[in-house]
């Protein structure tokens, strides 16, 4: 069944136009809502003259078999949301407190953007100043456009119905000083879809909101704590977001620890109604260090796209995030010659992640340049009889500067290789 708009406004259905093809990690290719030149109301985002979304301008006839497929989904969708309204649905407000509001589905016009039916944390650590989210849905790649922050600025969660300009239009005035509160009314003000919203701000001084639309799917809702929001549309119940603010207020550690502890809450409440298929975390420092491009500013930007257990393997990553975050710190104190500080580094990127032997290879690597050989002996061998191709990389290294030019030298190292 192929629908057009005359046919979604007989079945009582806004007039949406749905895409979901592209994921938008940055608003400046367009936030994907219609433009002046398409003929749906421009976003908050207020892209490009002739930008259409992700998928180009729409047609009114369905152009094709894909996109007509959306549109069939889009008029199931429809029917439940405008079931879910007319049974009395309330949505909070910035600020965490609910409300009824008085819309009604007739009111949404244009298309409402990409799904994103999910549970996510926005959080700033008072203590370091660092700001991040988190997020676990149901879809897929979920990270690639629920997720923003910026170093210093703040952390934006935007979900159900996506506009990713909440993301980038969002940043941009919170880098202008505006506070996150002001700026989450100002973009909601602009927005002819807000009811099929549900969006988190958080910015670098800790001031926090959230809204929820009338028009999310139940159970939905969002809760405002002390630098911090949790939110959630489509769950199983609606104890999911209570079950997140309760572990992440108690939960001891740093901002990931925390935020992990939510979403793990959030699945044990009952989670996503439909299941579980992707997760994502992003936290960025208190300051910029004003070399973005170089990833200086994130502390933790990590997605699982597609796994059966995402929350496990994004803890996962986690812990690979931070035994790495050792090691380079590690090679930072060797060009300081601070070589004992170095090891400790070395030794407990090794800790943590005991499953990756490259880790304990360049640290002997490292010895062997600092004249230590002896130590790094043992460590050769260990390495070399887990994954014995490491010894082959040895003769390598000289050339690229990495070891010492002693044939000697070279040889004794992959001598510890065990016989084939």
């Amino acid at each position: 069944m192929c629908m057009d708009n005359s046919t979604s406004q007989r079945f009582g259905i806004p007039d949406y136009d749905w895409e979901h093809g592209a994921r938008l990690r940055r608003a400046e290719r367009g936030s994907g809502l219609g433009t002046r030149d398409s003929g749906f109301p421009p976003s908050p985002g207020d892209t490009a003259p002739g930008f259409g979304g992700p998928g180009g301008t729409w047609d009114a006839k369905c152009g094709t078999a894909m996109r007509g497929l959306w549109v069939c989904l889009a008029a199931a969708l429809g029917l439940c949301i405008a079931g879910s309204t007319s049974s009395g649905q309330t949505a909070g407000e910035t600020g965490g407190t609910p409300s009824t509001r008085g819309e009604s589905a007739a009111r949404v016009a244009g298309k409402p953007g990409p799904l994103a039916h999910t549970f996510s944390i926005v959080a700033r650590d008072p203590v370091t100043g660092e700001m991040g989210v988190a997020v676990q849905s149901h879809w897929f790649s979920v990270g690639s456009i629920v997720t923003w922050a910026e170093a210093g600025v703040g952390a934006v969660a935007t979900q159900s119905f996506v506009d990713p300009s909440y993301g980038y239009k969002g940043l941009e005035l919170m880098r202008g000083g505006t506070p996150a509160p002001e700026v989450l009314k100002r973009l909601l003000d602009a927005d002819g879809q807000r009811e099929v919203r549900q969006v988190a701000m958080i910015d670098g001084h800790g001031r926090v909101s959230a809204f929820s639309g009338t028009l999310d799917i139940q159970a939905a809702g969002h809760h405002v704590g002390q630098q911090y929001s949790v939110q959630a549309n489509m769950m199983e119940n609606a104890r999911v977001w209570p079950e997140m603010a309760a572990a992440f207020e108690k939960t001891r550690g740093d901002l990931a620890d925390r935020m992990l502890a939510a979403l793990d809450a959030a699945q044990r409440a009952g989670g996503d109604i439909r299941g579980k298929q992707s997760a994502a975390i992003l936290i960025v420092k208190s300051t910029s260090t004003g070399r973005p491009w170089a990833g200086a500013d994130r502390v933790f930007d990590l997605r699982v796209d597609d796994h059966p257990e995402p929350i496990v393997e994004l803890t996962r990553l986690v812990r690979l995030q931070r035994a790495y975050a050792h090691a380079n710190r590690g090679d930072e104190l060797v060009s300081e010659k601070k070589i004992d500080e170095a090891l400790k580094e070395y030794t407990a990127a090794g800790e943590l992640a005991p499953e990756i032997l490259e880790l304990p290879f360049w640290q002997a690597v490292t010895l062997v340049v600092v004249g230590r050989e002896s130590e790094a002996a043992p460590i050769f061998r260990r390495v070399f009889a887990k994954e014995p191709y490491w010894a082959d990389l040895v003769s390598r290294l000289p050339a690229a500067g990495q070891l010492p030019d002693d044939k000697a030298l070279i040889a004794r190292i992959v001598a510890l290789r065990p016989p084939k």
